[in-house]
C-alpha cells in the first residue's frame, strides 16, 4: 500500500521508525477527517488500520504505525473532548478559541492534551515535542502554528505534569 501525497510530506518530517510517532500522526489525520467528512469513530479507524497506518514510502518499506495507540488516541480525545476542549480553551490567548484554530491544529492540541491528562507513560516532553513535530510536518516548518502549539503545550503541561519540568 502507498502513502497518500498528504502522508509523504508529514512522514517525511516525522521519524518513520517510531510506530507511536506514525500513530500520532494518523490519529490527528483521523480526527481532522471525521471534523470534515463527518464519518464516526468506528469507520474512521477501521478505515486508517485497514489502509493507511503503514505501506512504502519513495519505495522503501516503512514502519506500521502502533494501531492500539493509533486507537486510544483517537477513543480518548473523542471520549474526553468535553474535558479536553475547555482545557484548551483555558490555555489559549485571551480573545482566541479552540473554533477559531485551523482544523489541523485542532486535532494535534486534542490528542497531544488527551496523552497529557491519560497517558502518564509518555513523558509530557515527548508529547509536547511530538506535537510541534506533528505542526513542523503540517505547517512551514518553524510557522507561527508550530510555536502557537508549543506555547500552549507547554502551559498545559506545566498544568497536568508540574513534576516533570
Amino acid at each position: 500500500m502507498m502513502a497518500d501525497a498528504m502522508d509523504k510530506t508529514a512522514i517525511k518530517k516525522l521519524d518513520p521508525m517510531d510506530g507511536r510517532s506514525l500513530a500520532r500522526l494518523g490519529a490527528v489525520q483521523a480526527l481532522y477527517q471525521m471534523e470534515h467528512s463527518g464519518i464516526g469513530v468506528n469507520g474512521v479507524i477501521r478505515e486508517f488500520q485497514n489502509y493507511r497506518l503503514g505501506g512504502e514510502l519513495d519505495g522503501e518499506a516503512i514502519r506500521d504505525a502502533d494501531p492500539d495507540y493509533f486507537e486510544d488516541l483517537v477513543r480518548g480525545v473523542l471520549e474526553l473532548q468535553g474535558k479536553v476542549d475547555p482545557f484548551i480553551n483555558k490555555h489559549l490567548s485571551k480573545g482566541w478559541t479552540l473554533k477559531r484554530l485551523d482544523a489541523t491544529a485542532r486535532a494535534i492540541l486534542r490528542c497531544a492534551v488527551y496523552e497529557l491528562i491519560r497517558r502518564s507513560d509518555v513523558p509530557a516532553r515527548v508529547v509536547i515535542d511530538q506535537s510541534v513535530d506533528l505542526a513542523n510536518a503540517f505547517f512551514d516548518e518553524g510557522s507561527d502554528e508550530a510555536s502557537f502549539i508549543n506555547a500552549v503545550l507547554d502551559k498545559a503541561g506545566h498544568e497536568v505534569r508540574p513534576d516533570e519540568f
